[in-house]
């Protein structure tokens, strides 16, 4: 996982929609919460397209497209000293679309935080593509709000998906953390549907006792969480274990939860895939934000 500076901003895109603004006053709350700046950046990609940028020689004197981007950041920036007044906030309109930009700011970021649809959104979505682009390719965990998912960094429990592969083991990681942070709860979830592998070329039985796995898909998830428990006296760990498939287990918990965090490939997914199956399914159907880390080179 890449080392932050301990003044990397959690980054947050607008662009004028009220998803955007429900990403704004999330992204406020969370870098409120880990000290740390809010950088709020609109991808301006009209200077690309050889178009008139200010306004139009019949039209009123504040119009034009250069001028509604400053006005998104400005409205951008009230909103997030609204919802949290003691944050450090500054916004920038930047050249270039959406998806790059945001993934280039991730290389300085310590979280980018967008909406899950913008204006260019189709409305049958549950996630618009920007979203999934930025979740697999970001250099950093991304953090995407869905509308009226956003009750704030510290209301309900925060939840995390463990399978025992190391983005879980980092997944791990960062939801002790942001709950210790928060002052929340855990709760750990681990789904299965078949016995796990205990190493590479190791065979799967065809039959077997879902009582007996189950018990040692438990004891797996105890030991995985034993020291992150010592480590953080203060977190109430509650653990879920079910025979059911993770990203189902991982979009019911989320009801209430304050923040999902899951890896972008867990163990069962194929490597060429930059998002496996379950955070596909937890990114596009969970009922509290989302966070997708990977480990990062």
């Amino acid at each position: 996982m890449m080392t932050r500076r301990a003044d990397a901003p959690i980054v947050v895109g607008v662009d004028g929609s009220d998803d955007s603004l429900d990403a704004v006053a999330w992204a406020a709350e969370l870098a409120y919460l880990r000290g740390r700046p809010l950088r709020i950046v609109h991808a301006f990609v009209w200077p690309l397209m050889d178009v008139q940028l200010g306004p139009s020689p019949y039209g009123p004197p504040d119009g034009g497209l250069a001028h509604a981007a400053d006005g998104f950041v400005d409205a951008a920036l009230t909103h997030a000293r609204t919802a949290s007044p003691g944050v450090g906030a500054w916004g920038e309109v930047v050249t270039g679309a959406a998806a790059p930009m945001l993934i280039a700011e991730s290389r300085h970021a310590d979280t980018v935080v967008v909406g899950n649809r913008g204006l260019g959104g189709f409305s049958g979505l549950l996630v618009g593509s920007v979203g999934v682009n930025i979740a697999a390719h970001a250099s950093c965990p991304v953090v995407v709000v869905r509308p009226g998912t956003g009750a704030g960094p510290s209301a309900g429990r925060v939840v995390v998906g463990v399978d025992g592969s190391p983005e879980s083991h980092l997944a791990i990681s960062v939801a002790f953390e942001d709950a210790s942070r928060r002052g929340v709860g855990l709760t750990a979830v681990h789904g299965w549907t078949t016995p796990a592998s205990l190493g590479t070329g190791a065979m799967l039985p065809l039959v077997f006792d879902p009582e007996l796995v189950g018990q040692e898909e438990s004891r797996m998830l105890a030991e995985l969480l034993a020291g992150w428990c010592e480590k953080y006296p203060d977190v109430d760990v509650e653990r879920r274990v079910r025979y059911t498939k993770p990203g189902k287990l991982l979009v019911e918990e989320s009801r209430g939860a304050c923040l999902v965090v899951v890896g972008s490939r867990g163990r069962g997914g194929f490597r060429g895939l930059l998002l496996g199956s379950v955070s596909q399914a937890v990114l596009h159907h969970a009922q509290c934000p989302v966070e997708i880390v990977r480990n990062y080179s």
